[in-house]
């Protein structure tokens, strides 16, 4: 399972890599510093099935092209991708309206709130089959 990050957050983008890689066979195609170099990436690489990631962990906030621009831009070209995408709003934003309007994105498949906890991270490797760590286990 290829998982790919868009978020400026170094720390963030290092401690769920390690944390993701340790529970389950999930490899890092990508990690981008904002929206606009992910987009370019997807745009220039969406015939390629191995180079396009399964899902994508996608911030709101960032520079340059942040993750609402991301999602209009991204949708846009969605008809022309060779694979589905999964793509999950990683933000530590509550705010409801971000969450609402996560929620009725078309492309979104669910809004995490950061930093993400054992419960979130289990639910996501169970969406995709992917083992989850023993009961015994520390994350």
């Amino acid at each position: 399972m290829n998982f790919s990050i868009i978020d400026d957050d170094e720390l963030y983008v290092f401690l769920i890599k390690k944390t993701l890689t340790k529970v389950a066979p999930i490899q890092f195609t990508n990690v981008f510093g904002n929206g606009l170099d992910a987009y370019n990436f997807i745009k220039e690489n969406r015939e390629n099935q191995d180079l396009l990631p399964d899902v994508l962990l996608l911030d709101l906030n960032m520079p340059i092209m942040d993750g609402w621009e991301f999602l209009e831009a991204y949708t846009k070209l969605k008809p022309t991708i060779c694979k589905p995408i999964a793509i999950y709003i990683c933000s530590s934003s509550i705010s409801p309206d971000d969450v609402i309007a996560a929620e009725n994105h078309i492309e979104v498949t669910d809004y995490i709130v950061k930093p993400l906890s054992k419960e979130k991270i289990n639910q996501l490797l169970k969406t995709f089959n992917l083992s989850t760590p023993p009961k015994n286990s520390s994350l």
